[in-house]
């Protein structure tokens, strides 16, 4: 490979290391520069991992060598600081949500159409081997037509254990705008687009207290509903529901479970690149565990490098900005539906990614 891609990354908090070790499986890539509101910090990350320059936003903007940028914020400055990469002519690569309302996501696709560049949009764990083994069997008819399927992430918040656990509870946060991605960027991924939803959904305490040893004892004010149900209308034709909370002590729920005319699927869980893959076809008595079809030795950054394969090769990414907003739309109906009570059709349409071939070398993915 000898057109490297040079990434820069804003955003230097928990999720960074991971980006970074990600990102440096794929020849493609290289790591040019970080940027942090607090720079001491972005410093000491750049320190640790081998980062050759430190900027600040703005510089890491202004950067010629750099082609993508990387918004690793928090979810309330991912709009303005993904807009702000487009007005400067990067292509970006958001972590998820793609923004915390569809104005500020339609916004940043016009803006990006405009200035010919593109949006990428975390999660790309459904790129993982978990997940792509399961788009195979989906595509292959080992389960026969899809016609229902059922997502579950329900826990008892992060406040017990995260550095910064309050933006969870802000708006913009969340299970279902923090973790739902995850869930429906999967269920998208296997059966397309959704066409609409109903929803419910509830604050059921109004303060956490953190419990981790950095915040212990601390309340957090919790603005946004921490259990969420809804039920997804997908245009395909299957019915799926869906469950995000906050508010859960212990389950036995599965992850995700697909479910067809000639079979069940059980989908490892989203937030993972591999994860077991369950299969039961009808007539069988028990499941039966299907060996990975795809590499599982990823990590966050595949996304990142399958648009610069885009970019340098002209063709289509998977984790896309249209497929983000799509799923943004969808968590926003989710909201919407419980206010009002009833139906809501979801407007946005985005296609199904392709699915990664099979025997990838590896650190390097498909040009065409």
């Amino acid at each position: 490979m000898t057109n490297k891609v040079a990434v820069g990354i804003i955003g230097t908090g928990n999720i960074f290391g991971a980006y970074v070790k990600g990102c440096r499986a794929f020849h493609i890539l290289e790591i040019a520069a970080c940027a942090d509101i607090d720079r001491d910090k972005a410093q000491a990350k750049a320190a640790e991992f081998d980062i050759p320059k430190v900027c600040s936003v703005e510089e890491l903007l202004a950067e010629a060598e750099v082609q993508i940028v990387v918004n690793l914020t928090v979810p309330k400055a991912h709009a303005e600081v993904s807009l702000a990469a487009i007005e400067a002519g990067k292509h970006v690569y958001s972590e998820k949500p793609l923004a915390i309302t569809r104005q500020d996501g339609q916004k940043l696709l016009a803006a990006a159409r405009e200035k010919g560049v593109r949006v990428g949009c975390a999660p790309d764990t459904f790129l993982g081997g978990g997940l792509q083994t399961c788009r195979k069997l989906v595509d292959d008819g080992w389960i026969g037509e899809p016609v229902a399927a059922a997502a579950f992430m329900v826990q008892h918040g992060p406040e017990s254990w995260h550095p910064n656990p309050d933006f969870f509870y802000q708006v913009g946060g969340g299970p279902l705008f923090d973790v739902g991605p995850y869930y429906l960027t999967a269920l998208v991924n296997l059966l397309g687009p959704v066409r609409r939803v109903a929803g419910s959904a509830r604050i059921s305490f109004a303060e956490r207290i953190a419990t981790s040893e950095m915040h212990r004892g601390r309340r957090i004010a919790v603005e946004v509903p921490t259990h969420v149900a809804g039920v997804l209308d997908f245009v395909a034709g299957p019915i799926g529901s869906i469950i995000t909370s906050f508010d859960v002590w212990a389950a036995n729920l599965p992850r995700i479970e697909i479910y067809g005319s000639e079979g069940s699927l059980g989908v490892p869980d989203p937030n993972i690149f591999g994860g077991r893959v369950l299969l039961r076809r009808a007539g069988a008595t028990e499941w039966s565990e299907v060996p990975l079809t795809h590499s599982a030795a990823v990590g966050r950054g595949i996304g990142v490098a399958d648009m610069a394969y885009g970019i340098v090769h002209g063709r289509p990414h998977r984790a896309s900005g249209e497929m983000a907003y799509h799923v943004l739309d969808i968590m926003q109906a989710l909201g919407e539906s419980s206010a009002a009570g009833r139906h809501m059709e979801i407007a946005s349409r985005c296609s199904r990614p392709a699915p990664l071939p099979l025997g990838l070398p590896e650190g390097e993915l498909d040009a065409l």
